[in-house]
């Protein structure tokens, strides 16, 4: 059983907060900028409920992978001034290169305050494949605070300090933003409304192979698009030109294709592609049957017909989950198929869930509307390995039990 935030009484003490704002950052004349706040925003109902209940509230998070070393591009000083104005209140970052510093700044808090700490990634302990190292690093935390929060849903599935070593040493609860993620994710693979259709995209079948092994056995429908769709043509006898394959996948693709017959899923393939000599917005695009991929061609997106096809499908379900782009959508000419699909994603009446990474960034990049979404994941790797059915050990360690007070008293 894993608490929630309303299991601890918080008022006046230091709560850690770990949440996950690794977010992208473009660098232009105006200095460093950024490019997407999603993943900020996603944590605001967390810590604004930690506010209102008059906790002083230190925020662990990482930018970027600095590899245990200090690097000002890499600070989260711009991660804090855009927290800052989402909260209406200044948001210090907590140095912590000074441990008497850093004790003066978390005791300068007053309740409802909000500091922030710098790059937890700068010290190596963090992401040490030592776990006495993590523990070493998570019991400096420890002595400075009382409550822990797992806020970061996007880090649950990493063994680091501030994910879980930490919780193993304070009352630990779950925040908002993990709690919906879960019952989102509990909903589709436990008790999904059907039909259930999943869509499955991106470039390789090797990192979805985990993914469609659990879901078969669950889904009535699986719809599959992106590069990885080349495999499963190849598999049945489509020359594929010079479209992305994985050869030696085609064995599992048959094997998966024979088990899905048994069952009685159906496997909804293209029927159509978007082929171009290379990556390119100049390149001169063709759509082309799957039985005429050229041999010096390259599919990079769905056709206009499967694209068709995965709408009506989306349509037709109660619930759908999607995870992974339907083409090369950062480039205009290969986009239409993601667009489709994420247009009949915030078209449905059915209960949606996008499952972060790619397909969350396509939704954003493509100009949808992510409120239609019923649930857009905050954690592509995280929500991929629920999705293939494995624990992650960021939310185990929060099902420990619960120390009734912190270690330091």
């Amino acid at each position: 059983m894993i608490a929630s935030l309303d299991a601890v009484d918080v008022a006046g003490k230091v709560v850690f907060v770990r949440v996950d704002f690794n977010v992208p950052l473009t660098h232009g004349d105006e200095g460093v900028v950024i490019a997407d706040d999603t993943r900020i925003r996603a944590s605001l109902p967390t810590l604004q409920a930690l506010r209102e209940r008059g906790a002083r509230t230190v925020i662990l998070a990482h930018l970027g992978r600095p590899k245990g070393v200090p690097d000002p591009a890499m600070s989260m000083g711009v991660v804090a001034q855009r927290l800052a104005e989402l909260v209406h209140r200044d948001v210090p970052v907590v140095d912590n290169r000074d441990r008497v510093s850093v004790q003066e700044q978390i005791s300068d808090l007053s309740p409802g305050d909000i500091a922030l700490w710098e790059n937890v990634r700068f010290d190596p302990r963090e992401t040490s494949k030592e776990s006495d190292d993590r523990m070493a690093l998570a019991r400096e935390w420890a002595e400075l605070g009382d409550v822990f929060v797992s806020d970061g849903f996007g880090v649950l599935h990493r063994h680091q300090a501030s994910v879980t070593e930490l919780p193993q040493l304070m009352p630990h609860m779950a925040g908002l933003l993990v709690e919906r993620e879960l019952h989102s994710f509990d909903r589709v693979l436990d008790d999904p409304a059907r039909p259930f259709v999943v869509v499955l995209g991106g470039s390789k079948v090797s990192d979805k192979i985990g993914v469609i092994e659990h879901l078969l056995h669950r889904v009535d429908r699986l719809l599959i698009g992106g590069g990885m769709a080349f495999t499963f043509l190849a598999a049945q006898g489509f020359g594929v030109g010079r479209s992305l394959l994985d050869e030696h996948m085609l064995p599992t693709v048959h094997e998966i294709l024979d088990t899905a017959k048994r069952l009685g899923v159906s496997i909804t393939l293209p029927v159509d592609v978007v082929v171009a000599s290379e990556i390119s917005s100049e390149s001169r695009r063709q759509i082309v049957g799957v039985d005429a991929i050229p041999a010096d061609m390259m599919g990079l997106d769905i056709g206009p017909q499967t694209a068709a096809l995965f709408s009506v499908a989306i349509h037709q379900a109660a619930t759908v989950v999607w995870n992974g782009p339907m083409g090369v959508f950062e480039c205009a000419p290969f986009a239409e198929g993601t667009r489709a699909v994420a247009q009949a994603m915030c078209d449905t009446d059915a209960f949606t869930v996008v499952g972060g990474g790619d397909s969350a960034a396509a939704l954003n990049s493509l100009g949808m509307d992510a409120t239609a979404i019923d649930h857009v994941s905050t954690g592509g790797g995280a929500s991929l390995e629920l999705l293939e059915g494995k624990s992650l050990p960021g939310l185990t360690v929060l099902e420990l039990d619960n120390p009734l007070e912190s270690t330091h008293g």
